[in-house]
């Protein structure tokens, strides 16, 4: 019995392979597209609001796809659901590579968009819930951690890549890197449920060995769906979802804003590399936090927090240092997204549908990239500066803190009906 308990669970070996499979796909794929924005609009005469489009396709394709993902994820295998998917995804961002014409990314980020959707969204949260019921704001915070670490590393080192090489052999040396090292991972490491190996989720027993008959009541505890859906909280929280999402878009566009006041791409990607390192950091800080002080004190200190580095690109973005600590505090910030999305959604509406839960509201992340992400592109387009665009993340930063109390009200309101079970 001593010797059982010394054993390693098994939940931290498959955090192990989702922290791996989300920060490859995350750090080496999804956050990198922004450095590539200047060299191909130069390269190929293409504007940056016509190129971002591509960002925005993604988004609609996330938008039509999630509904149907999550019934895929409860139907399928998880392994064969997830080899097919970094398949698409990084195979066709490699594809990016031998592209000319602008049609050629808004083809290949379909593919690319529907793989990711199961990657770096909806597979990490569900697999966390389902393997522990202790530690899941550390294990969150630790999966998001990742697309800081391999960011960190692998951001600037594309930046030197595109500088050396050019951004075709860096499309390549990205997409099929990723997806090497990721099919096996996929395959040793991941299990749906702790069933599949004879297990219990991490930290059952010790809840069940305080009162065996309140934790399974806790383990199904929460609102359905159809009445989340119709609830104040539900649409505070969607809106939460869109206006965060769109606060992190800008990251795509740190780079052309970088190389818009003068710097060089090796400096927007060691810049890049910052942003994962305060990613890194605040997934961290954040997975703590939730776990201390709740979800929602933690959202409206991140919000709040966000505020710091708008402040300092509008007044002193020129300055290389400034820059950085700017972009660090803000990629510390962009960490809440990953870390807060999936927490604000079971600590409002239990778990009792979570994953049909999570997967409408995630609707509001897909939205935003529609609208932010080549609305940005745009703006830069017409007026040469991401001025106002900062202004107009400063504004959903204290949404967002209003939209979070107004969430909790409306919780409350679904346990005085007595709709919370």
């Amino acid at each position: 019995m001593t010797q059982q308990k010394k054993k390693i669970h098994y939940a931290w070996w498959l955090l192990l392979g989702v922290a791996l499979m989300v920060g490859l796909a995350k750090g080496g794929i999804m956050t990198a597209g922004g450095l590539f924005l200047t060299p191909v609009t130069e390269d190929l005469g293409i504007g940056m609001g016509s190129l971002t489009l591509y960002f925005s396709i993604s988004s609609i394709v996330t938008m039509i796809f999630l509904p149907i993902a999550g019934k895929i994820m409860a139907k399928y295998d998880i392994r064969v659901i997830l080899v097919t998917s970094i398949i698409l995804q990084a195979g066709a961002f490699a594809m990016f590579g031998l592209m000319n014409s602008v049609w050629g990314w808004y083809l290949f980020c379909i593919p690319m968009s529907i793989g990711s959707i199961f990657i770096t969204q909806i597979a990490g949260p569900v697999l966390i819930n389902n393997w522990f019921k202790k530690h899941s704001g550390l294990a969150m915070g630790i999966m998001v951690a990742s697309g800081g670490i391999f960011g960190a590393i692998l951001q600037p080192m594309a930046g030197n890549l595109i500088a050396n090489e050019g951004w075709r052999i860096t499309y390549f040396a990205l997409g099929l890197g990723v997806m090497a090292v990721v099919v096996p991972v996929i395959l040793l490491t991941i299990r749906m449920a702790p069933q599949q190996k004879g297990l219990q989720p991490l930290g059952s027993d010790e809840v069940q060995a305080d009162n065996a008959a309140s934790s399974q009541q806790q383990e199904v505890s929460g609102v359905t769906a159809a009445v989340a859906k119709k609830s104040s909280a539900f649409y505070a929280l969607l809106l939460f979802f869109f206006f965060i999402t769109a606060i992190s878009s800008f990251g795509q566009h740190v780079a052309p804003f970088a190389m818009g006041l003068g710097y060089d791409i090796k400096f927007a990607g060691s810049a890049m590399g910052g942003w994962q390192i305060g990613v890194l950091i605040g997934a961290l800080a954040f997975g703590i936090l939730s776990d201390k002080i709740g979800a929602k004190n933690t959202a409206v200190f991140a919000m709040l927090l966000g505020l710091v580095p708008i402040a300092i690109l509008l007044t002193v973005p020129e300055n290389p240092l400034m820059f950085n600590l700017a972009i660090g505090i803000y990629g510390f910030v962009v960490a809440s997204l990953g870390t807060l999305v999936p927490l604000l959604t079971s600590s409002l509406f239990g778990l009792k549908d979570y994953a049909q839960i999570y997967a409408t509201a995630a609707l509001g992340l897909a939205i935003a990239g529609i609208v932010a992400l080549p609305g940005y592109g745009f703006v830069f387009e017409l007026t040469g500066s991401y001025t106002s665009v900062l202004y107009a993340i400063a504004a959903m930063l204290v949404i967002n803190v209003v939209l979070v109390f107004v969430a909790f009200k409306g919780k409350k309101k679904l346990e005085k009906a007595g709709l919370w079970k």
